[in-house]
């Protein structure tokens, strides 16, 4: 089987209208779905991609609140980084301004 790319990445949070709130307010994506864990009905499962909720742009969370901090494993995806136009340096400053770390290349 090839595999062609991702169509998600799925996480957790402990907390999902500060998820919401960093995701959709502060980076502008798109809150494209909000439903609940088929397995877990009084979970929420959050989906934020592009505007379009083109396959590859999504990434989504469930919510399980109070879950502690997670380790970086083998495997395991545990950085998510986007790429910000080098003339958008207001987009930096934006989000350097709520603790949002940036590596300007």
């Amino acid at each position: 089987m090839a595999l062609e790319g991702l169509h998600h990445v799925t996480a957790i949070t402990g907390d999902a209208p500060r998820n919401v709130d960093f995701y959709a307010r502060l980076l502008g994506l798109r809150l494209v779905k909000k439903t609940v864990n088929f397995d877990q009905p009084d979970v929420y499962h959050l989906y934020f991609g592009d505007e379009r909720g083109t396959p590859g742009s999504i990434l989504t969370f469930f919510e399980f609140p109070g879950a502690a901090k997670g380790r970086a494993g083998d495997g395991m995806v545990h950085t998510v980084q986007w790429r910000v136009a080098r003339d958008r340096r207001d987009v930096v400053q934006s989000l350097e301004c709520h603790g949002v770390s940036s590596i300007v290349a």
